[in-house]
């Protein structure tokens, strides 16, 4: 893992400078020659399970100066939105380090590692050796959320608040009209429910279907950096990729620029609501 891209990109500063910052951590396409030596699928297979073009949906938003993160390299390569530890241990020659997670997600293949590209698609020819699951992790998931961190408690101690939204895209749920962006705050517990209700009504006034937390609640980002208490949120946003992009072919449509306009004008919105909404630091009650 000494060669190919930076573990991610950054456009606009991560000094605090904004109160919001954003993430893209299923957008990367890097895919390092030994990974693909070792693969069963092609590229445009591997490539079905990222959050295709979300960094240039995102591109209006960023245009006006808040900052994106967004990953470099394939989701298929390391998932960031994974705990360290969320691992199928049997994809491995060799001992992993520590005591893995087996969740619900490792258990169907969506763990740190993708042991899948989709149901019955399996991603390798052969284990990996376990030193080079370590490698993935020291250069790419940590440097990711050093970088979430340092982000979020930049803009806290310069706003008071501080909020990452952890922008990705979702398959067309089923049913006759199933919403079109999910809303994931892990049922309450990583950002303010005024902040969700205004993201929901925002969206909403604008077209799009908004649910929470089902089928998407937040995964692992959402989890290890959330402090409301301490004034940080975090929202996960999981849009509907047929609203932007055709799904066979991974190539945007014409509903892809009307789509970046649109969250880029929900965001310039937010922006200056957020003292509003009260995201601050809650400090405990006098004693008496």
């Amino acid at each position: 893992m000494s060669d190919g891209p930076a573990p991610y990109s950054l456009t606009g500063r991560l000094d605090g400078t904004r109160p919001i910052l954003l993430a893209s951590p299923h957008s990367g396409t890097h895919l390092p020659a030994d990974f693909l030596a070792n693969s069963r699928l092609d590229t445009h297979a591997l490539r079905r399970i990222e959050d295709a073009h979300v960094g240039a949906l995102l591109g209006p938003a960023t245009a006006t100066g808040l900052p994106l993160l967004e990953a470099t390299h394939s989701r298929t390569v390391i998932d960031l939105n994974r705990a360290e530890d969320e691992l199928d241990p049997s994809m491995f020659a060799g001992a992993v380090t520590g005591t893995p997670n087996i969740s619900d997600r490792v258990r169907r293949g969506y763990g740190l590692f993708p042991r899948v590209a989709a149901p019955n698609q399996p991603i390798h020819l052969a284990r990996l050796p376990a030193e080079t699951g370590a490698a993935r992790i020291e250069r790419l998931h940590r440097p990711w959320h050093r970088a979430i961190g340092q982000g979020l408690a930049q803009a806290a101690a310069r706003h008071g608040h501080a909020l990452l939204l952890d922008v990705h895209s979702m398959p067309r749920l089923d049913g006759d009209h199933p919403a079109t962006l999910v809303l994931g705050d892990r049922h309450g517990r990583s950002a303010a429910p005024q902040l969700v209700g205004w993201l929901e009504a925002a969206f909403t006034a604008r077209g799009l279907k908004v649910a929470r937390n089902a089928p998407y609640a937040g995964g692992h980002t959402t989890e290890r950096h959330a402090a409301p208490d301490g004034g940080i949120h975090c929202v996960q946003l999981e849009f509907d990729r047929t609203l932007y992009m055709d799904t066979a072919t991974l190539r945007p449509h014409g509903g892809f620029q009307p789509l970046a306009a649109l969250i880029a004008d929900v965001l310039a919105a937010l922006e200056p609501a957020l003292p509003a909404l009260g995201l601050g630091r809650q400090l405990p009650f006098a004693a008496e």
